[in-house]
């Protein structure tokens, strides 16, 4: 399917947290995949990171040791229509809103835009 909707959100929970937004997670990742249009929804928590002369050499990205202030989860989720994706923000943001932002040391941030 060519371009797509698609919104990246980013997710920076407390440390003490990420048990209770893992758990979380699991309870609505379905649902968000039945949402009208929905394409597909994906999660990640960024366990790895890339130092500049390791990509240079080709190496493979580093393990992250220890967590300085959050622990960072991504979320990629893709419409079929800008309206789709609209309905189903609004459906998220009523029924999980609260219970995520609880969880998080600043609100999660939002950036969407059409795929190339």
């Amino acid at each position: 399917m060519n371009n797509t909707f698609t919104e990246m959100l980013l997710f920076q929970v407390k440390p003490e947290k990420t048990a209770d937004f893992e758990a979380l997670v699991e309870t609505f990742k379905e649902e968000q995949a039945r949402q009208e249009g929905c394409v597909g929804i994906r999660y990640f928590r960024r366990f790895y990171t890339f130092d500049g002369v390791d990509i240079d050499n080709g190496d493979p990205p580093r393990e992250l040791t220890k967590i300085v202030k959050c622990v960072k989860y991504y979320a990629y989720w893709e419409f079929n229509t800008i309206e789709n994706c609209g309905k189903a923000n609004g459906w998220m943001f009523r029924n999980y809103y609260k219970d995520i932002v609880r969880l998080l040391i600043m609100p999660f941030d939002i950036n969407s835009g059409y795929s190339l």
